[in-house]
């Protein structure tokens, strides 16, 4: 059990015939109890600042770990914000591969479409020209028949 200030003030020494000075033993004893009093005060001080500081100590160790969590998560979340926006990206550029791939196959049957269509009408006009000239030829020949002297001459 620790010493206190009134354990060595009420300490009590035999008295001896030769024994030391009251006076100076009581004097002593008494700057003892103060200087004792002093460092339990500031023990009492230095415990109660530890106290505080440990205090202190475990909020802000709370405070990384919060901090630590916190970042974690925001480490994971802009992680799958990347990847989200991977897929989107993937998805975009799959979406704009078959709109090119259906453009260029419309675009390849409207050209065969046209060279059907000009085909056909070079066919027309091969025909239609095959015809004008054998309705000019006829209508020539009608000419240079002698059923127009005839009508000359009347």
């Amino acid at each position: 059990m620790p010493l206190t200030p009134m354990d060595i003030h009420n300490k009590e020494f035999a008295r001896t015939f030769r024994g030391y000075n009251e006076d100076e033993v009581n004097e002593f004893l008494d700057h003892v109890i103060k200087d004792y009093e002093a460092l339990l005060r500031d023990k009492k001080n230095l415990e109660d600042q530890v106290a505080q500081l440990k205090e202190r100590l475990t909020r802000f160790e709370n405070i990384e770990e919060t901090l630590s969590k916190s970042i974690l998560v925001a480490q994971e979340t802009a992680e799958e914000v990347k990847a989200n926006a991977r897929k989107e990206a993937q998805l975009i550029v799959k979406e704009a591969e078959k709109n090119a791939d259906r453009i260029v196959n419309e675009a390849l049957m409207r050209s065969r479409e046209i060279s059907l269509e000009l085909e056909n009408l070079q066919k027309q006009a091969s025909v239609y020209r095959a015809r004008f000239r054998s309705l000019i030829q006829a209508q020539l020949e009608m000419l240079e028949t002698s059923d127009w002297d005839k009508l000359n001459e009347e």
